[in-house]
């Protein structure tokens, strides 16, 4: 959200880098986070979302540089695509008494 608001802020230079900052901040307690022994993701995932935590640095660092809507932008589709994806349940995995069972007659 803040991200949204800085784009109507771009030349509002306090308001618009403390939103990068918040942003940075958030991510940077996901990598924290991502490597806590506790952290129960798998290493695919692991791996994956500090990749995406990295490029996030990389575009943060962009986006104060260039004062541009189209770096918030890319900020802010990462950001929903992540919240998206955490809100959604993983499917569960088949387990012995929801398998479909086999019939006799096609075994």
């Amino acid at each position: 959200m803040l991200l949204e608001e800085a784009k109507s802020k771009i030349g509002n230079i306090e308001e618009y880098s403390k939103a990068l900052r918040f942003n940075h901040l958030l991510w940077t307690i996901i990598q924290a986070d991502l490597t806590e022994p506790e952290n129960q993701l798998p290493n695919e995932i692991k791996a994956n979302v500090m990749s995406l935590s990295i490029f996030v640095d990389k575009q943060t660092t962009k986006a104060m540089r260039s004062a541009s809507t189209t770096d918030l932008d890319v900020l802010i589709n990462i950001n929903r695509n992540l919240a998206a994806g955490l809100r959604s349940t993983p499917q569960a995995a088949p387990t012995e008494t929801n398998r479909p069972q086999k019939s006799s007659e096609s075994a």
